[in-house]
């Protein structure tokens, strides 16, 4: 009954930081801060499953959740453009939007054949991007 009690309490919490929006929430990130994708390279082609890595310099990755200075966690966008996405409220997460709230810094990635765009963003303890964004380059990669 507990564990019922805060997860609804949990979801609700959610709901009303999403619907209210998120100003003043985001993080600002320190100065020359960078984040970057380490594997796979762009233009590179891999295989329907494959791993994707993650770097970050110049600042610390900490589980969603936890409110520390100079920290965040890794969202990988999966073809979609940043533009689609409200850069100024929690992140959502949808098949396009992966979000690594434990503090993940690779994941393995399955996709169908073709071209497809990867790209990361870094949120805060929030799952709100940074102000302004921190973002990687975006990558191509070309499952066979």
């Amino acid at each position: 009954m507990k564990k019922a009690l805060l997860l609804t309490c949990a979801l609700f919490s959610a709901a009303a930081i999403t619907q209210a929006g998120a100003e003043g929430m985001a993080s600002m990130a320190p100065e020359g801060a960078s984040l970057y994708m380490i594997e796979p390279m762009d233009g590179e082609t891999v295989e329907s499953t494959f791993t994707v890595k993650f770097g970050l310099s110049g600042m610390g990755v900490a589980p969603a959740g936890v409110e520390k200075d100079k920290t965040g966690h890794h969202h990988l966008i999966i073809d979609t453009e940043l533009s689609s996405l409200d850069m100024t409220v929690p992140l959502p997460a949808t098949d396009q939007v992966k979000h690594f709230g434990g503090g993940q810094t690779e994941t393995t990635v399955t996709l169908p054949p073709g071209k497809h765009t990867l790209q990361l963003v870094l949120g805060n303890h929030l799952h709100v991007p940074f102000d302004p964004p921190l973002v990687s380059d975006v990558i191509t990669v070309t499952v066979e």
